[in-house]
């Protein structure tokens, strides 16, 4: 059987971008054909996009990689390369993404949200474009860029409307089944939830034709869950989105803790974790009230709002009821669809100069981009690489980061000495 997972690695890739060409029309009765060497194609992208029919993060652990395809080279005649295709990855609602060091790059909390996570390499220019006036048959074109590439961490936050909060053993597991097509495993011990579980619940019963809700049942909580003890902040994260707690209480005399204490812990529980939980609508629920017997302490003195019985079925339908009320109250003050627009990173332009032992390395895209040519033994070659990043200002820039002459400068691929001009 599957295992609900809500913690994940993924690995992305994007495609490189394809190589320009060196071409010169070749044709008969055509003298001094110039060059016509195409572009290469660009990479594709890699997205990581909210879907309704991923529940879990399971697949990404065993095959954590998803990449894009590269851009293919360019060729004669002007031809141009062939963009890679985009690779779209989808993720349940309600994922968040980090990086390794631990920034937000995107929460996906509804479907159709979407992170561009990798941008893919642009094409190389072919010899075509760099013809000028000067450079009348330039024999060199432009290599294309790699694309980007890191792993990032996937967080699930559960998409519920309803969170079942209670100790272990409460009976929330039972009641999800009764209330709902769920089935998650129920036995007489504490902790036998180990992954949330979600059911969908139609307010009246099942086969009416009342509103539709879903219900997750979260794993027990016990006094430090905020701090970690027990399951944890492991599984209190998926709380964070329901729209409705039903904080549920155990009423059987055996149980360790007193209706009022149990309140008492789990809502300390999860005002630590987060202060706003005790502002979502909530209802107080006695569970088990078959086993209670006729002494059991009155709604008031645990703020109890109902009380219920998931093995007998009593209160089971005002509780949906009630519910669907929660539900449909909070759905008109939540847009049920994502209006976000897709989330691009968009790369820092210009360049940055870090000096590293005796050298000075130029960081940066369009730096980068200046010197990745086909061929850096050619003289026309080297005086373009020369006049861009004169153009980009890098001259002026090593100049004042300290190089003096004699020094050597990385660029990508390249390196060379600085010769500052006079």
């Amino acid at each position: 059987m599957a295992s609900f997972i809500d913690e994940a690695q993924v690995h992305v890739k994007a495609g490189d971008g394809g190589a320009g060409a060196v071409a010169f029309r070749r044709e008969a009765h055509v003298s001094r054909g110039g060059p016509d060497g195409g572009d290469g194609g660009n990479g594709g992208d890699v997205y990581l996009e909210a879907s309704t029919n991923v529940v879990s993060l399971l697949a990404f652990r065993d095959h954590p990689h998803r990449r894009a395809e590269n851009g293919t080279h360019g060729s004669g005649a002007k031809r141009f390369g062939r963009g890679g295709e985009h690779s779209v990855v989808y993720v349940p609602e309600g994922t968040v993404i980090h990086t390794l060091d631990g920034a937000v790059l995107a929460d996906l909390a509804i479907a159709g949200d979407r992170l561009l996570a990798a941008e893919g390499g642009r094409g190389g220019r072919g010899n075509a474009r760099f013809l000028t006036n000067r450079l009348r048959a330039p024999a060199f074109a432009e290599q294309g860029e790699v694309g980007e590439e890191r792993w990032l961490n996937l967080e699930l936050k559960l998409l519920a409307d309803v969170a079942l909060v209670g100790f272990p053993n409460v009976g929330k597991s039972t009641l999800i089944s009764r209330i709902s097509a769920a089935k998650p495993k129920v036995a007489d011990y504490p902790f036998t939830t180990l992954e949330p579980h979600l059911g969908v619940v139609r307010a009246g019963g099942r086969g009416t034709d009342g509103a539709e809700y879903t219900v997750a049942d979260i794993p027990g909580l016990i006094e430090g869950a905020s701090e970690g003890r027990g399951l944890g902040f492991q599984f209190l994260r998926h709380i964070e989105r329901a729209r409705a707690i039903v904080v549920l209480v155990d009423l059987n005399p055996f149980a360790e803790q007193a209706p009022s204490a149990q309140v008492e812990i789990l809502l300390r529980e999860l005002g630590h974790y987060r202060p706003e939980l005790l502002e979502r609508p909530r209802l107080i629920v006695g569970s088990r009230v078959d086993l209670a017997g006729s002494e059991r302490p009155p709604l008031s003195s645990y703020g109890g709002d109902l009380e219920i019985s998931a093995m007998t079925g009593v209160g089971l339908e005002e509780l949906t009821m009630r519910l669907a009320t929660m539900v449909a109250t909070m759905r008109l003050a939540r847009p049920s669809r994502s209006t976000a627009p897709v989330l691009h990173r968009p790369r820092a332009e210009g360049f940055v100069i870090e000096r590293i032992n005796e050298s000075y390395v130029v960081h940066g895209r369009d730096a980068v981009r200046a010197v990745s040519l086909s061929d850096l033994t050619n003289i026309d070659a080297l005086y373009y690489i020369h006049r861009r990043l004169k153009r980009l200002g890098v001259d002026r820039a090593l100049a004042r980061a300290g190089a003096k002459r004699g020094d050597a400068v990385i660029i990508g691929d390249l390196s060379f000495t600085f010769e500052p001009e006079d």
